[in-house]
């Protein structure tokens, strides 16, 4: 749909998905094809290596500068991607945090690696029950960033997040797509046996060395480290992924459904959309 809406309006794509930046991650996060790739062009996939270090707040930085770039050719730009907070970021900005400390990120992550994710829940929960309530407890780095945020400042992760949005020098128009939730688990199984027969587990095992990265602890990803653990066989780490990506689809239709400016349209509503887009640029 990006794409046809691209091609449509004569603009290119911004992806806000957190993982396809990284050009080492291929089959696994279900990256345009070569040749989708060729018929619009996008921006910030393929941007990064696995081994640097990326944030929240630089690719807000990052996206916005490519909108920047776009608009001075074009009246329309497109963002699409189902990475939440990184959609939040664009279109309203971030609280100003305290800026990231290697020292105590290193002690968290060895934290982390020696007594695993209930450690960091527990060092939270005494810090910010408030915010240790409502957050992805399974997320080890946005664990780590709100401990870091607490002890660096002295005060909540909740009391600093103010949500205050920033003024864009842009129109937003919010457009989501939806089908029955039967429907699009049955195609997140078909888009798993896809990954798995086009090399996932040859992928997976080629960044054997560089697991350890907040990159690779993702769906598709650790359940086939666990595999070549010899944890699991591949048929369970299978059924595995395609289980973790409808919890995350889930957790996904959740975060967009709380968003009242999004206009809902099913995939084959291609004209309506356009339509919509449209009318809502002249208002």
């Amino acid at each position: 749909m990006a794409i046809k809406l691209a091609k449509h309006f004569h603009t290119e794509i911004v992806s806000a998905d957190s993982r396809q930046f990284f050009r080492e991650m291929n089959i696994g996060t279900a990256k345009p094809t070569a040749d989708e790739l060729g018929e619009a062009k996008h921006h910030l996939i393929n941007s990064l290596s696995v081994f640097d270090d990326y944030s929240a707040g630089r690719f807000e930085t990052d996206a916005l500068e490519c909108i920047r770039k776009i608009f001075a050719n074009v009246d329309y730009a497109i963002l699409c991607g189902g990475s939440g907070l990184y959609v939040q970021l664009v279109c309203n900005g971030s609280d100003k945090l305290p800026a990231r400390n290697p020292e105590l990120r290193s002690q968290l992550t060895i934290l982390f690696n020696e007594q695993g994710i209930q450690a960091l829940q527990e060092k939270l929960l005494n810090l910010d029950p408030e915010f240790y309530s409502r957050m992805d407890l399974n997320n080890p780095h946005r664990l780590i960033r709100a401990i870091e945020v607490c002890m660096e400042s002295g005060k909540k992760y909740s009391e600093l997040r103010t949500n205050a949005r920033s003024k864009r020098p842009f129109k937003i128009i919010k457009v989501g797509l939806e089908e029955e939730r039967e429907m699009i688990y049955q195609k997140i199984d078909e888009r798993v046996d896809v990954m798995i027969n086009n090399g996932l587990p040859d992928e997976v095992q080629s960044l054997l060395p560089a697991r350890g990265l907040n990159a690779l602890r993702t769906v598709g990803y650790s359940e086939l480290f666990e595999f070549i653990d010899g944890k699991v066989s591949l048929p369970e780490a299978v059924s595995l992924i395609r289980q973790h990506s409808r919890n995350y689809a889930k957790r996904q239709w959740t975060w967009f459904k709380k968003d009242k400016e999004i206009a809902w349209f099913r995939p084959k509503d291609y004209e309506a959309i356009v339509e919509y887009i449209s009318k809502g640029t002249v208002q």
